[in-house]
């Protein structure tokens, strides 16, 4: 059955058009929308060259709302990641690890939660947790989605368990269908959970979006180029990757240039954008925006260039920074706040349920957003965090990754292959070049703890401590604290 987007969702149970001039019930409604690959910087109110005066929707929820400028996900992966937001678990602790596996139901999840104490709970876009399945998942009322990344024209969807075939762009489908739950529920406590194709590879941006953005200029990062003196601080890995689909010079296994993608990532963008005016005209036209709080995040960063990568999964800053957008002035005030404490993709579920007034399972381990968002920052608030990637097969160019990101350092090492770790000192070099573990590289007759062949005694102290906080942080959340990689007393023991 195919479906115009004026249709869309006509026959669907209890989703008919109603008039929503009702205000807001005692109980505050969620609205959560989560893009693809949407980098941290790439809005215009956030200073992006190219999109200043072309983002006004995002632009209000930054001015009007509050910006978390240090927003990062524990991995940068969409399925991971998208775990990590239902859960508020690292990857290790979930146990998604790529984009074909599939949530185990017996996890605590913030939909789950709003559903059992009342809430009126929909899903709309992209699940993409195990395989081929878009089947309606626990903790939803009202459920549309599609198989894996599914199609930015003419979708097959799942809704509510009945496979259709829709006209139209994905973008403005979810939008309208989005727009519909709203109007449906407007006198109640609702959920609404906004899981955007966009902005993922292959970009198709709308038609009329389709030549902006022509003869600029495209931004390129310091470490794009090719320079001998980068790859001598670099592992291995980084260097082959840049020749793979996932780098510069093999771009999404595509003929066109790197000029072209950029420009039709900034275009699909523009959609997005479309979509979250839609949504704020809707709360506001039913005297909703106020009180609902409103939560705008990528579900990770994206790389264009930088150290020659394309795409994610590594542990750079393009990579692992994320856009992180609230608005409600019922909670926050109206005026914009930036907030420069570190936020996570584990902050999502709790907050969402410290804003509806709910408790927070002790499971969980990221924590609510809601005081700093409010302009209080706990005494104890975080200053680190673990990152984790697993290698995947069937884009084996990057490596499993272990790392700690603090407020001064990053350290990544690859577990399981034979290449150098890094460390960069993000206050003294914030484009990740200078390498302080460059010369611990592992010889045939050497053993591999990298630690023992740091030749600058101020370096080995630092690479010690933030082991030591790696190690903490894994024993605590469940992890192996031997993936830190530290010397250990019984390391003497070994042969």
């Amino acid at each position: 059955m195919t479906l115009s987007r004026r249709s869309l969702l006509a026959g669907g149970a209890g989703l008919g058009m109603a008039p929503f001039v009702r205000p807001q019930p005692a109980r505050r409604s969620i609205v959560l929308i989560v893009t693809d690959d949407h980098r941290y910087d790439f809005i215009g109110a956030l200073g992006h060259p190219w999109l200043a005066g072309h983002t006004p929707h995002l632009d209000r929820l930054v001015r009007h709302g509050v910006h978390f400028c240090n927003a990062f996900v524990t991995s940068s992966l969409c399925s991971p990641s998208r775990a990590s937001i239902l859960t508020s678990l690292y990857l290790h602790q979930h146990r998604v690890e790529d984009n074909f596996s599939a949530l185990d139901p017996k996890f605590d999840t913030f939909p789950r939660l709003l559903q059992q104490s009342g809430y009126r709970t929909g899903f709309f876009g992209k699940w993409h947790m195990g395989g081929a399945s878009d089947a309606p998942q626990p903790g939803f009322d009202h459920w549309l989605s599609f198989r894996g990344q599914g199609d930015y024209r003419d979708p097959e969807v799942n809704l509510n368990g009945e496979r259709r075939r829709l006209k139209g762009d994905m973008t403005g489908l979810l939008t309208e269908a989005a727009v519909r739950f709203i109007r449906e529920n407007a006198t109640r406590p609702f959920l609404l959970y906004l899981s955007h194709k966009a902005v993922h590879a292959p970009f198709e941006p709308l038609e009329r979006h389709a030549n902006l953005f022509a003869g600029l200029t495209v931004p390129r990062p310091a470490t794009m180029a090719y320079k001998e003196e980068f790859y001598r601080q670099w592992p291995e890995w980084v260097h082959r990757r840049r020749f793979t689909r996932h780098g510069v010079d093999g771009m999404l296994a595509s003929d066109e240039p790197f000029e072209v993608h950029y420009r039709r990532y900034c275009q699909c963008l523009l959609g997005i954008d479309d979509s979250v005016g839609e949504l704020l005209a809707a709360l506001e036209a039913g005297r909703l925006l106020d009180d609902t709080l409103i939560l705008y995040l990528g579900d990770n960063g994206y790389m264009w260039g930088e150290h020659g990568l394309i795409d994610k999964r590594a542990m750079y800053e393009g990579s692992i920074r994320i856009p992180l957008l609230a608005h409600c002035p019922a909670l926050f005030g109206a005026s914009g706040r930036a907030v420069e404490e570190m936020a996570l993709n584990l902050d999502i579920a709790p907050t969402i349920l410290d804003a509806a007034g709910l408790r927070v399972p002790p499971s969980m381990q990221g924590r609510s957003l809601v005081p700093l968002g409010a302009g209080r920052r706990p005494e104890d608030w975080r200053t680190e965090f673990l990152y984790e990637y697993a290698w995947e097969q069937d884009f084996p160019y990057t490596p499993s990754v272990v790392g700690l990101r603090t407020e001064t350092h990053s350290l990544m090492h690859y577990p399981g292959i034979w290449d150098i770790p890094e460390l960069y000192d993000l206050k003294a070099d914030p484009d990740q070049v200078r390498n302080l573990l460059a010369e611990a590289r592992i010889g045939p007759r050497m053993r591999g703890r990298y630690v023992n062949h740091v030749r600058d005694p101020e370096t080995r102290r630092l690479v010690e401590g933030l082991q030591q906080r790696m190690a903490r942080l894994l024993a605590a959340t469940g992890g192996d604290p031997r993936l830190a990689g530290q010397v250990t007393e019984d390391h003497r023991y070994a042969y």
